[in-house]
């Protein structure tokens, strides 16, 4: 008996509610389902005497792919028909297709993750080693070998691998059944049935922990195998060589040419779009070891950077956490590392993302006549056509301008198969949209035929395309409409997309037939302002899913999505900078460990428990900053890389200097949550056990 309101293509309707049903346990990812009659949902929608489906029961005996045969024949070109099968096949590969890019999305988080943990295997093997380095010599002179030395590390290794494989599984797990309960939370309705854990997972995911722990630890294993035995017993610690620094400078240039190389090669060179981000992500790894092999050369002047306002505030307890970060270089700098690449991606992110807010200011300014959009309040779904109707009955309001869009792929050229942006505007979007035209005209839009085409200068540049040349598309209806090219305009304003096509042809092969964007030109002299509180009182209590916005309005929700997926971009990245605080904080309880005696000289000549935990917090604070400091060089780098095959599309690369200052700070403050217990337990060491410590 409840009242309902629904709005299909047209105006707000009402309804009565007559009863509650479920379909089965199918998942509509938390959309509601309202069930009207079949003239009400053809009036709804705009589809009088048109049908989106039709389902057909066989008759007994009757095989469905005979069946199929039959109707097929039947049928009209541009329908397609096939079996229930067939239709849940091409359902799930569609549904597949379009959550790939989340796949992929989510796997390169946990490389990273992994990647960043491999800093901390390696970390905590050479402490480790190293500490134990008297043990090692003991057993060499009992008649040990090296080969066994070597396999005791690597079994530790390995077992440890094994373990820490099987806790991130069962973490995952209970991750994952976390964002369903978050999903539920918000109202989002995922499939009913439960979590699935294949047993492709668990056994990739077991070779990856195990896999890693074993190459991250190679090589503290291979130290603890070269040190003489006698030399071992008086816990001699072997210093770097000059040859050894050599070399690793070497392979730090090398795999720093090679890295450029390959970002270059990724941005620049032809390929497909997978092979050029495969390629630009291996440059970017080898980048991140390279700045690694050579961060130990730069810890000293890095450390006295980042010690020196410590030093100021707490000179001997600065002085001293100076001095212990720069006293084993390498392990600050395997330290550092780990969060030098979550704040590298953190910087690339925020430099990015800035460069995108001005760009899409400078777009909007520029294209956009100084009248209003309509579009729906999501952002980016279709608004009732009504709206356009709507509005131009508004005083003030010279003409409504429409655009509607679907995605097609190509079926020629260069690029063939790969998908692209189809748009439908209205002839007079000329009028509203400021179009740079590189062929052509505006009387091309305005005497567009259905089987003509306007293409983006882009689109005509990858698929070999001149004015008069045809080019075919597969719609998601089936359809295979061929157009011939009668235009190009510039590809900077991504409003348009690649191509225009008539809103018949929209209509008729891509189904489309809601505007995506309405585009309103005032009449001179209008009062903006006004205009748009006459619009808002007429479009938006009419059609509740649709917004008015002026230009300033406009700008700020386009930053507002690029907002949402920056913290989104953040959110997952959070997970490695996790990781790399473990690390630093393992680190110095390690290090704490191995300094126990010096510790309690300290405290023996005077030093108190306070400034103890505050030089282990400064060290902390100094290593963090490192990785702070060429995280935010590195994230610069690739961010300006990244951002020169751009230009060409109007990208605008801008500098976010307060933001990037913050990040630095929250990079120091992060060394200081790391630091609570390792500089804890420092200072509650007993100082006369601490003497005796061996």
């Amino acid at each position: 008996g409840d009242k309902i309101k629904l709005i299909g293509q047209g105006r707000l309707e009402t309804f009565r509610l007559v009863g509650l049903s479920q379909l089965g346990s199918a998942s509509f990812g938390g959309a509601s389902i309202a069930q009207v009659t079949l003239p009400v949902a053809q009036r709804l929608t705009h589809k009088r005497g048109r049908f989106d489906q039709i389902s057909v029961a066989a008759d007994e005996g009757v095989s469905a792919q005979a069946l199929k045969r039959r109707i097929a024949r039947r049928m009209p070109g541009g329908v397609r028909v096939e079996t229930a099968q067939e239709n849940a096949d091409r359902n799930s590969d569609e549904i597949k297709d379009a959550l790939g890019f989340l796949r992929t999305f989510l796997l390169v988080f946990g490389f990273i993750a992994v990647f960043v943990g491999s800093f901390l295997i390696f970390n905590t093997f050479s402490i480790t080693v190293a500490q134990r380095i008297s043990e090692f010599g003991m057993l060499r002179t009992l008649g040990a070998s090296r080969s066994q030395i070597l396999t005791t590390v690597m079994v530790e290794a390995l077992a440890i691998g094994l373990l820490g494989a099987l806790l991130g599984i069962a973490g995952g797990f209970l991750i994952a059944a976390a964002i369903n309960a978050l999903f539920e939370a918000f109202g989002i309705d995922l499939p009913t049935t439960n979590l699935v854990l294949e047993t492709r997972t668990v056994v990739v995911a077991l070779l990856v922990g195990v896999l890693v722990t074993l190459v991250s630890s190679l090589i503290p294993a291979l130290r603890s195998t070269r040190v003489p035995p006698i030399a071992a017993l008086h816990s001699f610690r072997p210093a770097p060589t000059r040859r050894r620094r050599l070399v690793y400078l070497a392979l730090s240039g090398l795999l720093a040419v090679a890295g450029l190389g390959m970002v270059l090669l990724g941005l620049f060179g032809n390929g497909s779009a997978g092979a050029r981000a495969g390629l630009m992500g291996g440059g970017a790894v080898a980048i991140v070891f390279a700045v690694s092999l050579f961060s130990p050369s730069l810890v000293p002047p890095l450390a006295a950077v980042a010690g020196w306002p410590l030093e100021r505030m707490r000179h001997l307890t600065g002085r001293l956490a100076r001095e212990n970060a720069e006293r084993n270089p390498s392990r600050t700098a395997v330290t550092a590392a780990a969060l030098m690449i979550g704040v590298t991606l953190v910087a690339f992110v925020t430099v990015f993302a800035a460069g995108l807010k001005s760009t899409v200011a400078q777009v909007v300014d520029e294209n956009f006549a100084g009248g209003l959009v309509i579009q729906n309040t999501d952002g980016f779904s279709p608004i009732p056509n009504g709206t356009a109707v709507a509005a131009e009955r508004v005083p003030g309001v010279e003409l409504v301008a429409t655009i509607r869009g679907a995605e097609a792929k190509v079926l020629e050229g260069r690029s063939a198969g790969g998908k692209t942006r189809v748009n439908a505007p209205s002839p007079d979007i000329g009028e509203t949209v400021n179009i740079e035209w590189k062929q052509g005209g505006p009387s091309v839009l305005r005497n567009l035929r259905d089987d003509q085409a306007v293409v983006s200068d882009d689109f005509a540049g990858s698929h070999d395309l001149e004015l008069g040349d045809r080019f075919g598309l597969l719609t998601q209806t089936g359809a295979r409409p061929r157009f011939r090219v009668v235009g190009e305009f510039d590809s900077k304003l991504g409003v348009l997309g690649n191509v225009l096509v008539t809103q018949r042809v929209m209509g008729r092969d891509f189904d489309q037939t809601q505007d995506l964007t309405d585009f309103v030109k005032l009449d001179d002299g209008a009062n903006a302002a006004q205009v748009q509180a006459l619009l808002t009182k007429g479009v938006e209590l009419a059609f509740p899913v649709a917004e008015v916005l002026n230009q300033q309005e406009l700008k700020e929700s386009r930053e507002e999505q690029i907002n949402q997926l920056v913290r989104l971009v953040y959110a997952l990245l959070v997970f490695a900078i996790l990781i790399s605080l473990f690390g630093i904080a393992n680190t110095l309880a390690l290090s704490i460990h191995e300094r126990t005696r010096e510790l309690g000289m300290l405290r023996a000549i005077g030093m108190s428990r306070r400034q103890v935990r505050t030089m282990i917090r400064y060290e902390a604070v100094i290593t963090a900053l490192i990785g702070g400091i060429l995280g935010l060089i590195l994230g610069l780098i690739f961010a300006t890389l990244i951002a020169q095959p751009l230009k060409d599309e109007g990208f605008t690369l801008s500098y976010p200097v307060v933001s990037l200052v913050v990040l630095l700070v929250l990079a120091g403050l992060a060394g200081v949550l790391a630091a609570i217990l390792p500089a804890r337990r420092a200072s509650r060491l007993d100082v006369l056990q601490s003497l005796q410590y061996e």
